[in-house]
């Protein structure tokens, strides 16, 4: 079941824009890959993808593309992912993971992004740089059983538990072994391979190249600690602590009694924002995207952050002269504040209400349009949504496409009532033409505006 994700992991490695794959050689288990002629792999934005075609053809796995709802659905056994064109949530053995890009439809042929894909897969995979040859290795076998013999060192070792509290992660082994530690950035992460090492009798043990995590929800300052088979013959166990708003950290490693121990020191990138105590509803707006994360390309090829920004500024205007509002924006020139960032300071300063602006695409359905908004289960949060999309659609008059729950991490973690607002489909001419326009903006920002007024009583 590796073999599907093995080839989209081919993307872990550091190509450079635009390289077609007949001038790279692709080696799955010891064996040549052969890709048509006309295949290519892209870059997008520092992302590699892949062709949906290479999975199904050369892979030998079951794809199902759905043109009317842009989805794609790779199975193999009881591995399974779904992915939509142009978002970027995914779902994957039934959970929801967010995306660092969308798929994409590039020259009529849908592209995916392997980094997530393999990385999900628990594949392995190597890069020759000088003879352009990607190496992948799937987890098709199973390493051989420890031996019994005492002090036979080679034998493999066992991981029975993995815990994450008190800024420790701690392992417990069969025997003593210093794992391989390297950090990587953007986002901060600190991988631990432990080397000639498997899983034990452990309560979650990831099943074949699947990801096994930890919960951290009490942890601010972690993302998530994930483990895997990383690698089989011989055996090679993956720890990732995907951290969060940290600027600076430090750890210590020890072996006590059987447990591999690493302590973590962490700073993170800013001191938390105080609360505003003046009296007035505090509102965040948060323009989406910006500086080097551009957001979808419109239909005349302009990038959704400028629109968001323009759009976000006009509702600044507009909520300042508000004598009972206090307001903060996420961004008010073209700079990226990652996501966790907005999350982080809407929650700090414990605000009334949290806005995220945003325009929709469908590259491949340019005749597709319509405002959508979105909230995230709580139903504070579908108040404030129905009521600002009733506004936007009155006084835009674009096709109702409804209010609908969605699992954007913007809307997801800030814990006060919080939308995402998609006004319209960039990528439809006459609607990004309309939303471009000074008087349609004006309309839209004075829409949220009374939306949000209307919500907290004011």
């Amino acid at each position: 079941m590796m073999l599907l994700f093995s080839a989209m992991l081919l993307f872990l490695i550091p190509m450079h824009t635009h390289a077609a794959t007949n001038q790279t050689k692709i080696i799955l288990d010891g064996q040549d890959l052969v890709l048509p002629n006309d295949v290519e792999i892209v870059n997008v934005r520092n992302n590699i993808m892949i062709p949906i075609r290479v999975v199904a053809e050369n892979l030998k796995f079951k794809v199902n593309w759905d043109q009317k709802t842009q989805n794609v659905d790779i199975q193999e056994g009881s591995n399974a992912i779904s992915l939509t064109v142009g978002k970027d949530q995914a779902i994957v053995q039934n959970n929801t993971v967010t995306l660092n890009i969308a798929p994409q439809m590039i020259k009529n042929t849908v592209v995916v992004p392997i980094r997530f894909v393999s990385e999900e897969m628990g594949l392995g995979v190597g890069w020759n740089n000088k003879d352009k040859i990607v190496t992948l290795t799937s987890n098709t076998t199973l390493p051989s059983p420890p031996s019994n013999e005492k002090g036979n060192e080679s034998a493999t070792n066992l991981i029975h538990d993995i815990n994450y509290a008190n800024d420790q992660l701690v392992v417990s082994l069969d025997r003593e072994v210093s794992p391989v530690i390297t950090t990587l950035k953007n986002p901060e992460r600190i991988i631990l391979d432990f080397p000639s090492t498997n899983f034990g009798n452990m309560g979650q043990v990831p099943s074949g190249g699947s990801m096994g995590r930890l919960d951290t929800s009490d942890f601010p300052s972690v993302t998530e600690v994930r483990y895997s088979l990383f690698k089989n013959d011989p055996a090679q166990v993956r720890i990732v602590i995907e951290l969060n708003n940290v600027n600076s950290v430090n750890y210590t490693q020890q072996n006590i009694a059987g447990k591999f121990i690493l302590d973590l020191s962490m700073v993170n990138d800013s001191s938390p924002a105080t609360p505003i105590n003046s009296g007035k509803k505090v509102v965040v707006i948060d323009p989406g995207h910006g500086g080097s994360d551009p957001g979808t390309i419109s239909f005349t090829k302009n990038p959704e952050k400028h629109f968001a920004l323009a759009l976000g500024l006009k509702v600044q205007a507009l909520l300042e002269k508000e004598p009972d509002i206090e307001l903060i924006m996420t961004r008010e020139t073209d700079i990226y504040p990652t996501r966790p960032e907005r999350v982080k300071l809407a929650n700090d300063l414990k605000a009334d209400v949290f806005v995220s602006i945003h325009g929709n695409s469908v590259t491949a359905a340019p005749q597709v349009s319509g405002t959508e908004t979105y909230y995230y289960k709580r139903e504070s949060s579908k108040e404030l949504a129905n009521i600002i999309h009733k506004n936007l659609i009155k006084a835009l008059g674009f096709k109702d496409r409804g209010v609908k729950n969605g699992n954007y991490q913007v809307i997801r973690e800030t814990t006060m009532p919080a939308v995402l607002l998609e006004v319209g489909f960039l990528s439809n001419k006459a609607e990004e033409e309309a939303m471009m326009s000074e008087t349609n903006q004006n309309k839209a920002a004075q829409a949220i505006v009374d939306g949000i007024k209307e919500y907290l009583n004011l």
